[in-house]
């Protein structure tokens, strides 16, 4: 058997499909920017293209799309880095002015959409990244609370890191009632990507074998912790 097979088998995942028009529901889009999801556009970025990072981009486009139309609102992280400030243990990536903070092409649109919010953070986490140090408020907490939403469906890169974190984060947010009439957070299985990086890629670049990241392996060890954690896992959303 294969590692992800006996992740498949040890760790299983149950998704379901969740109709997103049910509840007050609201977008989030985690990072689906130029320095991790275009081909060559930085350290971090595909080094040619990827099937499961195609995907999650044109999923989260299809996504803002229907959300958009149905009056629902939408909220995008993009990573965002001041240059030359360290992010360990990640080298420099998504450094601002250089064109990996903004968001792929097919999702660049949204920048003039009225209902779009976007949110420029600045570590892993974008929950953390959301809080103004001067005023303690939080975007994504207000953004939740304004639209009074009832769910979350959330889709971005990485699986396992960004958008992870988040989700993680805000479920215990959720319980300490920090967004009182949200039920649900939802993750997009075939809205979300991570990248890959095969042992074989490591000793190549001279890396650390705990620099090892299999693609397929890690999505799914990502997928299976956030609902283990409490996320609502979407095979589809209506």
């Amino acid at each position: 058997m294969s590692l992800l097979a006996d992740l498949q088998t040890a760790l299983p995942i149950a998704a379901k499909p969740f109709d997103a028009a049910e509840l007050r529901s609201g977008l989030v889009i985690v990072d689906a920017v130029n320095g991790f999801a275009t081909v060559g556009a930085g350290y971090l970025a595909p080094p040619e293209p990827n099937d499961q990072v195609i995907r999650m981009v044109g999923e989260s486009e299809r996504l803002a799309r229907l959300f958009l139309k149905r009056g629902q609102p939408v909220a995008a992280f993009l990573d965002t880095h001041e240059p030359g400030k360290a992010e360990p243990p990640y080298p420099p990536h998504c450094e601002k002015g250089t064109g990996e903070e903004n968001l792929v092409p097919a999702l660049s649109w949204l920048e003039s959409e009225k209902g779009v919010a976007l949110i420029r953070k600045d570590c892993i986490n974008g929950f953390i990244g959301s809080f103004d140090l001067e005023t303690g408020r939080n975007r994504i907490v207000d953004w939740v609370n304004a639209h009074r939403l009832e769910a979350i469906v959330v889709t971005g890169i990485c699986t396992d890191i960004c958008v992870m974190d988040f989700v993680l984060t805000a479920l215990s947010a959720r319980n300490h009632g920090m967004m009182p009439c949200l039920k649900d957070i939802v993750v997009y299985t075939d809205g979300c990507a991570t990248y890959d990086l095969p042992m074989a890629a490591t000793r190549i670049l001279g890396l650390p074998p705990t620099a090892c990241h299999p693609q397929s392996e890690t999505h799914h060890v990502g997928l299976y912790l956030m609902a283990s954690r409490g996320a609502w896992l979407a095979d589809s959303i209506g």
